[in-house]
């Protein structure tokens, strides 16, 4: 088989396995969504949809948290991890929207490359999920383990990873390749216990442990 129909056929497996696969993290605007990515480093979504609601209420906009005392927001995002770093990146982040954008959180990549605590990574789930923009493919911890054990890239760097992903995955399905990946990697292709036996990609995949489990099957 060719390596550009194995693609394909993992591509086609994985949009009728997962079609409804979409961001995990909760929000109501693009503000909302920025505060959500920026607390998702470093952990979970189901944390940080417990922690974002009291975050909204108490600053509901980029001009009260551009305002807000340090102290107070590593108090309400403390379990988030990182706390110190996430607090003094959202109040400079939103400094920066009320400053130079008029309170509204940009629309471009290279717009928010600048904001303190957001990367490519981040940028592009905001372009998609807040404005419908499709720049690039978010490469979270999930995309990069799912990318190594199916052979899509060979790189560790996220950013490298992702211009792999950009050269064989269709432009058109950019926008919900990583969710698609995710949910894969959380309900089947876990990090420890990888459930290859059930895998949709088992004859597809790559990985080592399915690799063997393939001789097995054989013999």
């Amino acid at each position: 088989m060719k390596e550009s129909e194995r693609i394909s056929k993992i591509l086609d497996i994985l949009n009728k396995e997962y079609p409804d696969a979409k961001i995990a993290l909760n929000f109501k605007n693009p503000y909302e969504l920025l505060v959500a990515v920026v607390l998702s480093a470093q952990c979970t979504d189901v944390r940080v949809n417990k922690v974002t609601p009291e975050v909204f209420k108490r600053f509901p906009d980029p001009k009260s948290l551009a305002k807000a005392d340090v102290k107070e927001i590593e108090d309400l995002i403390r379990s988030t991890g990182f706390f110190r770093n996430k607090a003094k990146n959202l109040k400079n982040a939103c400094k920066i929207i009320v400053e130079k954008y008029d309170g509204k959180v940009p629309d471009t990549m290279k717009e928010l490359l600048e904001l303190p605590g957001v990367a490519r990574k981040s940028a592009n789930i905001i372009l998609y999920n807040a404005y419908n923009k499709v720049e690039g493919i978010p490469v979270d911890t999930h995309v990069k383990r799912l990318s190594a054990r199916l052979g899509l890239s060979k790189e560790k760097d996220p950013v490298k990873i992702e211009k792999d992903l950009m050269k064989i995955v269709p432009q058109s399905q950019w926008g919900k390749i990583s969710y698609r990946l995710i949910e894969h990697g959380r309900k089947i292709c876990t990090a420890r216990k990888p459930k290859c036996e059930k895998c949709p990609l088992f004859d597809l995949c790559l990985y080592p442990k399915n690799n063997v489990l393939k001789k097995s099957h054989k013999a």
